[in-house]
């Protein structure tokens, strides 16, 4: 009878335990569930190679249109590369111009999305020109527009008559040295074949000081997927609705209590000397 006692003992101690570990597993579980949020812009997502040349542009003009010359056609790629590969791309690309401390800048500014925003700037002033449809690039010569490369010409011709358009300070402007030509403004989507088209065209007549040369982004098919924004703190508040009811009886009855003590305290036989001191000053 004895070891069969003890074997129900073992048994019970044993069952115990497990029950014990299988709630502190459960609590565990329980106390590690978290909420994520996710912060996402009004918006689509950009081209990362767009946002890399506005990192170009604010190191300096030259080194954008330098980086501009060597991405001509390099969105083809992002086609058959993956994402993290054509991201790779654009680093070796860049690095071409920059130092591996402003490479970890851009590498930083690709984390945070922080040229997302200048590249909407650019979607948003050519959805007011409006573009023509169809066109995957088009140029402004004064007012005109056209996404034909064989049009421009004629456009140049009559262009010193019309009115010249307003340059932004953000604009990427050809290097020149003169500043009294026709200005041609041209939005396009850099990489693609079809600004390649433009680039090599609008880039001769610059260079022979014909026309100013303006590039400013356009994405004719903007993307499907949210600009997801980081680097921004998001507090969730949880309010509590419990309401306690508490006897404010008492707390009047101390506070009137209080006062009948200073005004006793400060009064002697008529004559209040928290007043007289105050006068006495």
């Amino acid at each position: 009878m004895a070891p069969a006692k003890a074997t129900n003992v073992v048994q019970l101690l044993l069952g115990s335990t497990a029950l014990w570990l299988s709630q502190l597993g459960a609590g565990t579980v329980a106390a590690s569930k978290s909420v994520t949020a996710h912060l996402a812009a009004k918006w689509p997502e950009t081209p990362l190679l767009l946002e890399a040349s506005e990192f170009m542009a604010e190191e300096s003009n030259e080194k954008f249109w330098q980086f501009l010359e060597t991405v001509q056609e390099l969105a083809i790629y992002k086609q058959t590369e993956s994402d993290y590969s054509y991201y790779n791309l654009i680093l070796k690309k860049a690095g071409q111009f920059l130092d591996n401390l402003h490479i970890n800048l851009l590498k930083f500014a690709f984390s945070i999305r922080a040229y997302s925003p200048a590249i909407q700037m650019f979607q948003q002033i050519a959805a007011d020109e409006p573009p023509p449809d169809g066109c995957n690039a088009f140029v402004v010569i004064h007012k005109k527009h056209t996404c034909k490369i064989n049009e421009i010409k004629k456009l140049l011709k009559k262009a010193a008559s019309r009115t010249r358009p307003y340059l932004f300070k953000g604009d990427h402007t050809f290097p020149t040295n003169k500043e009294n030509l026709p200005v041609v403004i041209l939005y396009a989507e850099m990489g693609t074949r079809t600004f390649s088209a433009f680039h090599k065209v609008l880039s001769a007549k610059a260079q022979n000081e014909e026309i100013l040369y303006v590039l400013r982004h356009y994405i004719q098919k903007p993307s499907s997927r949210k600009m997801y924004l980081s680097g921004y703190g998001v507090e969730l508040a949880i309010k509590s609705t419990e309401y306690k009811a508490l006897d404010d009886t008492q707390v009047t009855t101390v506070t009137n209590t209080t006062i009948e003590d200073e005004t006793e305290a400060n009064e002697v036989q008529g004559f209040l000397f928290g007043k007289l001191n105050l006068l006495v000053y």
